[in-house]
């Protein structure tokens, strides 16, 4: 664990934590003091490996699997952290699919699939996260979206709309939680080496590193390290925004 320690006594929740995004984010949130409730779908084996990961730097965690998108399952888990450790001081929203495809091909399912996901789980998730939040006068929400979000991306109108709609989300709960000490802020990654991302072809990776002027792709590390600061007293006069972190894509 960092010898400075940021986020010291703090609790975290972190959707989608198994794997990409949330799992960088999740260890380094733990590394920095903080007390992480690991979410998840489906993958058991990944999960635990964030876990064990987090508990090999002497952190503390817990495990919530479950969909986001069942309101009485987020309910039950934000108490469950709660009851766990006595407060929620962090949550990230970063769990998101895409169901990618050209609009006059695209099925219905797709689109509420992504939809149900990437804004419906974080709306939930935030709802009932401000709870607590609110009663102690303190938190700070960090929500996942993405450069698509922002300019949109051809083939992903479903996910870019999500994305979008969380940036909207995200500054509207910005305002109405302000008073309260609570921040709600967007992160929105540009290309960044995931699973998710690695399934795209060599010839579009070529492309996108072309419009980078950074001349790389961006790490989960490149994201979480910016989670950690906003998660911190740092960064307590900071909300309502959205962050790109995309190397100056053009």
């Amino acid at each position: 664990m960092s010898e400075d320690i940021l986020l010291k006594d703090r609790v975290a929740l972190v959707t989608g934590a198994s794997r990409g995004l949330g799992r960088a984010i999740a260890i380094s949130l733990a590394r920095n003091g903080a007390k992480v409730a690991i979410n998840y779908l489906s993958n058991d084996t990944e999960a635990n490996k964030v876990a064990e990961a987090i508990q090999a730097d002497g952190g503390e965690t817990m495990m919530a699997k479950g969909s986001i998108a069942d309101g009485t399952f987020v309910k039950d888990m934000v108490k469950q952290v709660v009851k766990q450790w006595g407060k929620l001081d962090i949550l990230v929203n970063n769990a998101g699919i895409t169901r990618d495809n050209l609009l006059p091909r695209m099925a219905d399912e797709a689109w509420d699939e992504v939809m149900n996901t990437n804004l419906r789980g974080a709306y939930l998730c935030t709802k009932f996260a401000v709870r607590p939040m609110m009663e102690q006068s303190w938190g700070r929400i960090i929500n996942i979206a993405s450069l698509a979000g922002v300019i949109g991306n051809m083939g992903q109108a479903n996910y870019s709309a999500s994305k979008g709609g969380l940036i909207a989300f995200t500054k509207s709960v910005a305002r109405e939680v302000g008073s309260r000490k609570i921040t709600a802020n967007v992160i929105a990654p540009g290309f960044i080496v995931t699973d998710m991302t690695g399934k795209l072809p060599q010839e579009a990776k070529d492309n996108i590193l072309t419009r980078i002027p950074l001349k790389r792709f961006g790490t989960p590390d490149d994201i979480a390290s910016l989670a950690v600061f906003l998660a911190g007293e740092s960064a307590g006069y900071i909300t309502a925004q959205v962050i790109c972190v995309d190397g100056g894509v053009i």
